[in-house]
């Protein structure tokens, strides 16, 4: 892994705008994953010292998150949440990670999933996990952004394996 990171580049920075916002002015970085063609966003505000811990959320995005999730979760708020903790703290980065859907398989499976959270009476979300590709692209666009230590926006602590080996390291868990 790390000789690849090293050597091997899987993104391409393709576009970045500057807009003034509700959340004040933020920098929007488009990347191109090579070579599947998918786009992946970064938003930033403010700048950083190389070494500093940065504030940062990584959000998976598919039709099937941002559709089904807006009908039943709270992915909006969780995403305004992240933006005006950057904005109070001054600096920090929203990595939206495009997770484009193979096939009609992942909808079915999360329709099942939410009907039988329903039946069973628990809080419908939908899970999509990003795999270890996903890791691997996300921590080169970090690191292309020089982050290497994250306070990690995220109501879901769980531990993250394997992140020393993309050059990256959680320094702190910060509640949205």
């Amino acid at each position: 892994v790390a000789y690849r990171m090293k050597h091997e580049s899987r993104v391409r920075r393709e576009r970045s705008v500057e807009l003034d916002t509700a959340h004040g002015k933020i920098e929007i970085i488009a990347y191109e994953q090579l070579p599947t063609g998918e786009i992946h966003l970064a938003i930033r505000k403010g700048h950083w010292e190389a070494d500093e811990p940065v504030l940062v959320r990584v959000q998976s995005a598919s039709e099937t998150t941002d559709i089904l999730g807006a009908l039943f979760e709270d992915n909006s708020d969780l995403l305004k949440g992240a933006l005006e903790q950057i904005e109070t703290e001054g600096k920090g980065l929203i990595l939206l990670m495009r997770q484009i859907e193979k096939n009609d398989k992942t909808l079915l499976a999360s329709l099942k999933s939410l009907k039988e959270q329903q039946e069973r009476g628990e809080p419908l979300q939908i899970r999509q996990d990003m795999t270890q590709r996903d890791f691997g692209v996300g921590a080169q666009i970090l690191r292309d952004l020089g982050i290497t230590k994250l306070r990690l926006l995220t109501n879901n602590p769980r531990k993250r394996i394997g992140l020393m080996g993309y050059g990256l390291e959680i320094v702190e868990h910060v509640g949205i």
